[in-house]
């Protein structure tokens, strides 16, 4: 089977897909579409920017993504957005317009990323709701001409689109069956519904599911890996639901982090804070909460906080469904609790207390768009100046997200006082034995998880705290 998108409105069919091709190699050496430019081909430049539409009942959302590891099968039945798109017949929109005339292209090789990334705040595209430079912190410039560029992106204000024609074509690619393909001996499969992601499972034990390709877009780029078999989840409605009450959130696994950073600051501020940290924007209209968890990352950033809030993972496949605490989720480095013809299905976080205390934080070498050094959530129920509980977990420090059992058994029981944040953040530190890497050593690593107890504490008494980078700690 074809892979049908539509490309400026007309619609573009694509035989015989390789399943793990870029789109970002489509365009360029197959289309000819060179403004699309390729610069770390691992989702971290934006120089590869463009936009792709979902269709929403009558409307199109647009979000902005890297090329460079969006494969091919993704664009299916969607709607796609390049630089070249914005001019067609040669004069510059509005957007572009600006941005010459403020200076804003030094080399200009990151400037189409740019140009995309700031056009889709223009036209209400996913965080178009954000600062400029939120839009923008997923896009480097090696000229650092940042502050021209800013100040391009805040004088131009919305620009309207016209997208009632691929609308109507969306809606009629909607009615085609499922995408499915093979290129040689590989396949691909791109299913509807749980239930038939279930059977493709039961059937294809070895294949690999893909959602956001924020990681597995990765294999293929810079591991050169070969995948036989996979399946894209991004067609399956009931797993990009959101579900909140009074009790708490349930999230499909196929919610994108974009799509959650509301939900997520309304459960406390500081995980809408971390979640606005999770990569740049392009990464977040990719990557979903599940597959942050599938992949079982001992630094993926959602799961010390998920953990640390008390949440619960369910897991599907066609013999029924299994729920269990995510900290139990993750066994080992590389090992997860879920049998190869099972699917991460939904996120279950409970609303925080009345009584509860909470700091999650992000510690790593750039502000924005990085992988942590650490990432620690303290969760802790104080009762009438007593701990009563405490949920204490931490990323980046063993070999998979884990809590401190022996720093919460230090303050369970304790007055919430300076000296018993002291007595926990000792005991915490043979909680883990962590590695050192370019992003912080092994003694740095327990000297933040630590003093991330005390920040809380002076926080809680109104004290000024810092919000540092590991480059500001460094000097």
């Amino acid at each position: 089977m074809s892979v049908h998108f539509l490309l400026d409105g007309d619609l573009v069919e694509i035989a015989n897909v390789d399943p793990t091709a870029t789109l970002l190699d489509h365009l360029r050496y197959t289309m000819r579409r060179t403004g699309t430019k390729e610069g770390c081909a691992e989702g971290d430049c934006g120089a590869c920017t463009v936009l792709v539409g979902d269709l929403e009942g009558d409307t199109i959302q647009w979000r902005a993504v890297n090329a460079c590891i969006l494969f091919l099968p993704m664009l299916d039945g969607r709607a796609l957005l390049t630089v070249e798109s914005l001019a067609p017949d040669g004069a510059l929109n509005p957007l572009q317009a600006c941005m010459a005339a403020n200076g804003s292209s030094q080399c200009g090789f990151c400037t189409p990323g740019f140009v995309m990334s700031l056009y889709g705040r223009c036209v209400g595209a996913s965080g178009h709701d954000l600062p400029v430079a939120d839009v923008l912190a997923g896009n480097l410039c090696r000229c650092t001409g940042y502050g021209p560029i800013l100040a391009a992106g805040d004088a131009t204000g919305p620009l309207e689109r016209d997208d009632s024609a691929t609308v109507a074509v969306l809606k009629a690619l909607r009615d085609k069956p499922a995408a499915s393909g093979h290129h040689g001996d590989r396949r691909w499969f791109a299913p509807r519904s749980s239930a038939a992601l279930a059977d493709l499972l039961a059937d294809y034990r070895d294949a690999r599911m893909v959602a956001g390709a924020t990681d597995v877009g990765l294999w293929v780029t810079k591991g050169l890996r070969s995948i036989d078999t996979l399946i894209f989840l991004g067609d399956i409605a009931e797993l990009q639901a959101i579900d909140e009450s009074p009790a708490g959130v349930r999230l499909g696994a196929g919610v994108r982090y974009a799509d959650a950073h509301a939900a997520f600051a309304r459960l406390h501020p500081d995980l809408g804070e971390l979640t606005r940290r999770i990569g740049g924007l392009q990464v977040r209209n990719a990557g979903t909460v599940g597959g942050n968890i599938a992949n079982g990352s001992p630094i993926g950033d959602g799961p010390p906080a998920f953990i640390a809030l008390g949440a619960e993972l369910t897991l599907r496949s066609r013999d029924g469904r299994r729920t269990m605490t995510l900290e139990d989720y993750f066994l080992d480095y590389g090992k997860q609790d879920r049998r190869p013809w099972e699917f991460v299905e939904s996120l279950w976080i409970p609303r925080p207390g009345p009584d509860a205390i909470i700091h999650i934080a992000k510690l790593s070498r750039r502000f924005d768009s990085d992988i942590s050094a650490v990432c620690g959530a303290i969760h802790l129920t104080v009762d009438e100046g007593m701990i009563s509980a405490a949920r204490i977990a931490f990323g980046g420090m063993a070999a998979t997200p884990r809590r401190a059992p022996l720093c919460e058994a230090a303050l369970v029981g304790q007055p919430f006082t300076l000296a018993t944040m002291e007595q926990a953040a000792a005991a915490l530190r043979a909680d883990y034995a962590p590695l050192s890497d370019v992003r912080g050593s092994a003694a740095y690593r327990l000297d933040a998880a630590a003093n991330l107890l005390l920040r809380l504490w002076h926080r809680e008494q109104g004290q000024a705290v810092s919000v540092l980078s590991l480059d500001a700690v460094h000097g």
